[in-house]
């Protein structure tokens, strides 16, 4: 019996201590600034997909093409690398979607990385266009009326609802479009680029180019050191 239960308190020890997936971050960098965000492990699809697109190219050269105050900023539309000033954009893809991996802890508070879709279904992201959150600051009122006409009636945790009168950010996409990741640092790109000028698709006058990368090695441990110092 001794020999039995050996093995077994040994299989439970290394399972109590099971590595967790590292985090992983990234940098986006336009003539706007740069943002860091972080991915969430709790959505692994898009995480691993992000990953993959940003590793062998496909967001370096797109554009942010759609943008509104108060709400958001779009981009990682493909055919955007080539798109003539005022070409209409947003129906580019990589031929694959994601699956909807929504989580009722992640919500679309200010900062936040989502990934945008077509009108389906199953609400499967495109693998590759993306969409980071401005929104804005709700009052109660506001905040009961968004439930109600845009929201079906499904109510916001109050620890939600603290963060929209607070922070503020986009609440009548819960559930219903996929939140993988935040900004850590350099929120201030976002409120930049939702200052510029738009045409009548929201797309800015002035190509906002944007390239992203891995956060690794020496950049990725400053900034771990800055937002534990925050």
């Amino acid at each position: 019996m001794k020999k039995l239960l050996l093995p077994i308190l040994f299989l439970f020890f290394l399972s109590s201590f099971a590595a967790k997936p590292k985090d992983t971050y990234v940098k986006i960098t336009t003539n706007y600034g740069e943002v860091y965000l972080k991915l969430y492990n709790e959505t692994p699809k898009h995480r691993d997909n992000f990953i993959k697109i940003i590793k062998d190219g496909t967001l370096n050269q797109t554009l942010f093409h759609r943008v509104i105050q108060e709400f958001m900023i779009q981009g990682g539309d493909p055919t955007s690398k080539t798109a003539k000033q005022g070409q209409q954009l947003g129906e580019g893809d990589l031929g694959y979607t994601i699956a909807a991996e929504f989580n009722p802890n992640l919500f679309h508070k200010k900062g936040v990385l989502s990934a945008a879709r077509d009108n389906n279904p199953e609400k499967a992201s495109s693998a590759s266009q993306f969409y980071i959150v401005q929104g804005k600051v709700f009052t109660d009122d506001e905040l009961d009326a968004v439930e109600k006409n845009r929201m079906g009636g499904r109510k916001i945790p109050k620890e939600q609802r603290e963060v929209y009168k607070t922070i503020g950010g986009s609440p009548h996409l819960d559930q219903n479009y996929t939140v993988f990741g935040e900004v850590v640092k350099g929120i201030v790109m976002i409120d930049n680029i939702c200052t510029v000028k738009i045409d009548g698709n929201n797309r800015p006058l002035t190509d906002i180019k944007m390239k992203v990368t891995l956060v690794e090695k020496k950049e990725l441990r400053k900034l771990l050191k800055e937002i534990k110092n925050k």
